[in-house]
């Protein structure tokens, strides 16, 4: 049996390309009235999380705006900027949010930076100076000239990284402080944790440390186990905490040494 073909009529066809044509050409006027009129012309900027200045924004046609090319040159300006978003709110106004990167910890060079999850460098500033982040130590021979703003692809990062999201997120090292992260040997690699309480400051010298904690040596690789490895052993411990001289994880028999020990 054949099958039947089905053929729309021309008028048909003749006025649906009418009706197509017709909703064109109104959506062209509809956008042609929007972008020329003064309505919509910017005549407020409000600008968060940072001392920019987007006045030269004003009296443009909100409508004909590149927010996108504006938001990539405003972020190529603010290395310690994770995005810059622009938000448009009708008629006249256009909200411009600072984003910023959230450090994690510190990277000591001859000038200190801030470090995010992404592994991202960026300038100190005084809230980040105050927190109590760990130092990663040991990239003075990694990376020459480091610049703000710039991703490094680095072991030696990606391993200080896993070393601090690892530590944080186990609840039996809570209260403990993760000062210190020295990544010079990948090998070797270690980290310095005080006991709770305690406080002292690796990014500046200091002659004498006088503190309560500890080393461990953790080496590279398997970090998440290392760290849950690492909590075990100091809740065993609990009671030896302030006598302890270094834990040692690199090998398969974990290590525990006392500062009476000889």
């Amino acid at each position: 049996m054949r099958r039947q073909r089905f053929k729309l009529p021309l008028a048909m066809i003749f006025a649906a390309s009418i009706i197509l044509l017709a909703i064109f050409l109104l959506l062209g006027y509809i956008w042609g009235v929007l972008s020329t009129s003064d309505f919509f012309e910017v005549k407020k900027v409000v600008v968060r999380n940072s001392g920019e200045s987007f006045d030269y924004l004003k009296g443009r046609n909100i409508f004909n705006l590149d927010l996108e090319g504006q938001s990539q040159r405003a972020l190529s300006k603010c290395a310690s900027c994770r995005t810059v978003r622009f938000l448009k709110i009708l008629p006249n106004c256009l909200v411009v949010d600072f984003l910023r990167r959230k450090p994690v910890a510190m990277a000591k060079f001859y000038k200190n930076y801030a470090v995010d999850t992404d592994g991202v460098f960026f300038s100190l500033d005084d809230s980040v100076q105050e927190a109590e982040l760990p130092v990663i130590c040991g990239l003075e021979t990694k990376i020459f000239g480091p610049k703000p703003g710039i991703r490094y692809e680095r072991p030696e990062i990606k391993l200080a990284l896993d070393i601090i999201k690892y530590f944080k997120s186990n609840r039996t090292l809570r209260g403990f402080l993760l000062k210190r992260i020295d990544v010079s040997s990948l090998q070797n690699a270690s980290i310095f944790v005080l006991l709770p309480g305690q406080s002292v400051d690796y990014v500046k010298p200091v002659p004498q440390l006088g503190w309560v904690g500890f080393e461990v040596r953790v080496g590279e690789g398997g970090i998440k186990q290392k760290m849950m490895l690492l909590g075990g052993l100091l809740m065993q411990a609990y009671k030896d905490l302030p006598n302890i001289k270094y834990i040692d994880l690199r090998f398969k028999e974990p290590v525990i040494k006392l500062k009476k020990d000889k």
